[in-house]
């Protein structure tokens, strides 16, 4: 899990530990402790969003490329 100015910059887990509720206790953590509240998602990774959304953040913003300007879409989300 990384941070910045309050927002979630990336959270990643081993394959073999999704589904057992470390995601969302890892972004618990990092909304009670770092005051998360907003988060960056590839949109090319439905999981990933998907998560967000069922953990109360919503799309604001939406980019074609990444922050290195690579095809990659990034949606922007707030709680």
């Amino acid at each position: 899990m990384g941070t910045e100015n309050h927002r979630l910059e990336m959270l990643f887990l081993a394959p073999s530990e999704r589904g057992k509720g470390l995601g969302r206790q890892l972004l618990e953590y990092g909304i009670r402790i770092y005051d998360i509240q907003e988060v960056t998602v590839n949109e090319q990774n439905p999981q990933a969003v998907g998560f967000y959304e069922y953990m109360g953040f919503s799309a604001y913003k939406r980019t074609d490329l990444d922050e290195e300007g690579n095809p990659y879409p990034l949606l922007y989300m707030k709680l």
